[in-house]
């Protein structure tokens, strides 16, 4: 049976993404640092920032996903993260550890450990990245800086892992997700006018980000990697000028 790892399998992407896997017939094998319950997919609880240091709850995670995958691993997901939205005076060195070690370390971390068993398959990994990898807003220093740090680790690993193990990243623009939401929960028509922003008048569902990273894992896509590949609805394109 293929099998799929994926981190942050508790969030809005994260489920979608479980899911899509779990219809392809994988067995799939989450991770997420928040309790979940009612899923059809076994969730690893660990804080994947903590794989910075060494020790004896990280080596446990690690025998647990390896038993859980049974050896073999067909696909890693790299998509926990976290957005620290400040101004740059505010921003701590406790921020910039949080965000690097969740959103760009971990991931490295992860192919690493599981490389053997990522050549064992001939699989391939993707890395969630962001549109503000390349796009970003004032106070997201943090955040972008991580995720275009992450874009560069998958270039980089896809020459050195090359051609046993294939390595892209997915770009998504604002996705339709229960933590998105929750930001505009006192400024619906601020919802609303996000989505116009995009020339394809809305903001992107989950599961079209999801299928995105199926695909990319898929035989269809075996002469793709090193790809940073936009799920924007054409807002990477769109210069917003003045009128």
């Amino acid at each position: 049976m293929r099998t799929v790892l994926v981190t942050g399998a508790g969030g809005g992407i994260g489920k979608s993404v479980c899911e899509v896997f779990l219809r392809e017939g994988y067995k799939v094998t989450g991770v997420d640092c928040r309790e979940t319950a009612g899923l059809n997919y076994e969730v690893l609880h660990f804080d994947i920032s903590r794989l910075r240091t060494p020790g004896s709850d990280s080596e446990q995670f690690y025998k647990r996903a390896e038993k859980l995958c049974g050896g073999r691993l067909d696909a890693l997901v790299n998509n926990a993260a976290v957005q620290i939205v400040k101004p740059v005076n505010e921003i701590t060195v406790e921020d910039w550890d949080i965000t690097l070690d969740t959103n760009l370390l971990a991931p490295f971390w992860l192919v690493q450990r599981f490389l053997p068993m990522l050549r064992k398959a001939k699989g391939s990994v993707v890395n969630i990245s962001s549109i503000h990898a390349a796009l970003t807003k004032k106070e997201f220093t943090a955040y972008s800086t991580s995720k275009g740090a992450l874009v560069s680790l998958t270039r980089a690993l896809a020459l050195e892992l090359a051609p046993d193990v294939r390595v892209n990243a997915v770009l998504p623009a604002a996705t339709d997700t229960p933590m998105l939401r929750d930001g505009f929960r006192n400024n619906p028509a601020g919802l609303k006018e996000l989505g116009a922003y995009h020339p394809l008048n809305r903001i992107a569902k989950p599961e079209e980000v999801a299928q995105t990273v199926l695909f990319l894992t898929s035989p269809q896509a075996s002469f793709i990697t090193g790809a940073a590949i936009n799920v924007d609805g054409g807002i990477g394109a769109y210069l917003h000028d003045p009128a």
